[in-house]
């Protein structure tokens, strides 16, 4: 017999309760949450919230959406939701056009955009699209990675998408929208997908939708996100899953690496434009 905080136990219950308890740590080292759903909630609600403020702010051409959307160095905006090439603010505000404004991006020091771009939308198919795949994909992952690693896949991932739109989109265009971090976690499922022999045909043909409506609509939707995005949320769930068990202590400076890396790469190739 074993004793027990209460009396004795026999060995066989004992082996039997420690089988059937359910595990505090997950397959790769995670924290299982209490309700895996949350943060993928948290998350729709600040989509939610910032999108409302662009709508009430004027949408595209509202100071919100300038403020938070992803500009690689700058725009001169004419204030009638037109903008000129003009690539510094001195140019633009010395300008013999009157009513011309000086519109920051990450080159001229907005780097806040990097991340807050990911969190901005206009159009309500954008943010609808968007907020049903973080619904559909982000419990799932954070049910099997945990919360800590569900999040750093996801700004990880965004942040990959805002450095390849930097380095390949329209110097004064504007990019905004969560979609270079839901292609991460489309990423990062088909990675999981394929560890552990799951149904890897769906998650694909999802993807290849996807891709053809990037494809499909270039002028209006960012392929340098959506890439960009994919490719990070593949890095850094490789970095989580792949590692053998004695090697685990590398996965958080692996995904620090990767995000500093696309924070670099953005703010690089916005300085030399």
């Amino acid at each position: 017999m074993i004793p027990g905080p209460v009396g004795f136990q026999c060995p066989e219950c004992v082996r039997a309760g420690v089988k059937n308890m359910r595990q505090a740590e997950l397959p790769y080292g995670g924290k299982r949450s209490g309700d895996p759903r949350i943060t993928s909630i948290v998350l729709i609600a600040i989509n939610v919230l910032v999108w409302i403020g662009i709508m009430l702010t004027g949408g595209w051409n509202g100071w919100l959406a300038k403020t938070i959307a992803l500009i690689p160095v700058g725009m001169c905006d004419t204030g009638d939701g037109l903008h000129i090439a003009l690539t510094d603010h001195v140019g633009c505000m010395t300008s013999s056009t009157a009513g011309y404004s000086w519109v920051p991006g990450v080159g001229s020091g907005a780097w806040w955009q990097l991340i807050t771009s990911a969190f901005a939308h206009v159009e309500v198919w954008h943010i609808g699209f968007n907020m049903l795949a973080l619904w559909m994909l982000g419990p799932l992952i954070e049910k099997l990675l945990g919360r800590s690693r569900f999040l750093a896949i996801y700004f990880i991932a965004a942040l990959a998408g805002s450095g390849v739109a930097v380095l390949f989109s329209p110097t004064f265009g504007m990019t905004l929208g969560a979609s270079g971090a839901i292609f991460g976690l489309m990423g990062a499922v088909l990675l999981i997908a394929i560890k552990h022999q799951g149904n890897v045909r769906s998650i694909l043909i999802w993807l290849g939708l996807n891709v053809a409506i990037t494809v499909t609509n270039l002028g209006q939707i960012s392929w340098e996100g959506h890439l960009g995005g994919f490719l990070g949320g593949l890095a850094a769930t490789a970095a989580v899953i792949h590692l053998p068990k004695d090697k685990r202590s590398w996965q958080w400076p692996l995904l620090i690496l990767l995000g500093l890396g696309s924070i670099a790469l953005s703010v690089i190739t916005a300085l030399q434009r």
